[in-house]
């Protein structure tokens, strides 16, 4: 017990020391800067802009689909890199090799992914309410709302990233293998326009993905009563939001641990040494 304890701890300091770190890294800050203007010039661009036949404007509409988009794409393809590239570099091996080390390492990568999304969300929001008026209808109901869905969005959607990670033969895969499927989910998914434009078969398949219901539950907590009748179903389905996200979470929880066990067992020095040559004639 105490030393599943002591490596959930230094899961936490790892995942937190590792967070500090990617504050002070150029890459991360240009890509949080990245993210953040290009949210808020499409925005900008269509402040003017409505759902057509709704009253609804596009800024006030799209801004929690783009924080759900950015929640879900964030959490699945960063843990996929990430365990891809330790799988290859040999830190998976290594924490193998230590007593619990596999259970503190996802818990770092859990606490690292997690804080993440909190300087993405801030560089959007922040501007957001300072430039556009409307964003936020329903105040403190509305923030509460928020941290639910965004609680049960990472626990539904980061296993699925842990699973990528541990399934692609290389990290180039996890392009092929993650990243474009997760866009074409989230094109779907009604984060710029309502879903209800898209055929009924896609319709069907948006809504058995996360991504949706994430979507659908950030839109219930920054928009009035009356937008829900842009939604499916003319309602904001909160209790089948919850009921989808915890299901994708249960299913997560009991994958999850048995992939990694199974990709565990498979690192050794061998597979390590061939995945970095593997790697190094990629490069060339």
């Amino acid at each position: 017990m105490n030393a599943t304890r002591n490596a959930l701890a230094l899961g936490v300091r790892r995942g937190w020391t590792e967070f500090l770190l990617s504050l002070r890294s150029p890459q991360d800050q240009g890509f949080y800067l990245f993210m953040g203007l290009g949210t808020l010039l499409y925005l900008w661009f269509n402040r003017d802009e409505q759902i057509d036949g709704t009253g609804i404007s596009v800024v006030a509409y799209s801004l929690p689909g783009i924080l759900a988009a950015l929640l879900a794409f964030g959490v699945v393809i960063g843990p996929a890199f990430s365990l891809a590239m330790e799988r290859e570099d040999g830190t998976l091996l290594r924490h193998k090799a230590v007593p619990h080390g596999m259970q503190g390492y996802v818990t770092g990568q859990v606490v690292l992914h997690s804080l993440g999304l909190v300087p993405l969300l801030l560089v959007i929001l922040v501007p957001s309410f300072l430039l556009f008026d409307g964003v936020m209808d329903r105040g403190a109901a509305g923030w509460l709302t928020v941290t639910w869905v965004v609680v049960l969005g990472l626990l539904a959607t980061l296993p699925l990233g842990m699973v990528i990670g541990s399934l692609v033969p290389s990290t180039q895969k996890v392009t092929t293998w993650g990243m474009l499927p997760v866009i074409v989910v989230t094109a779907i998914s009604g984060v710029f326009f309502p879903v209800q434009a898209l055929w009924g078969w896609v319709q069907a398949v948006a809504q058995v993905f996360p991504t949706y219901w994430i979507g659908l539950g950030m839109r219930s907590a920054f928009l009035p009563d009356a937008a829900a009748a842009v939604e499916l179903g003319d309602s904001w389905r909160t209790g089948t939001t919850v009921l989808v996200l915890a299901a994708w979470a249960v299913a997560g929880l009991l994958l999850t641990p048995r992939v990694l066990r199974r990709m565990a067992r498979r690192q050794s020095g061998s597979s390590v040494a061939a995945a970095r040559d593997q790697a190094a004639q990629w490069v060339r």
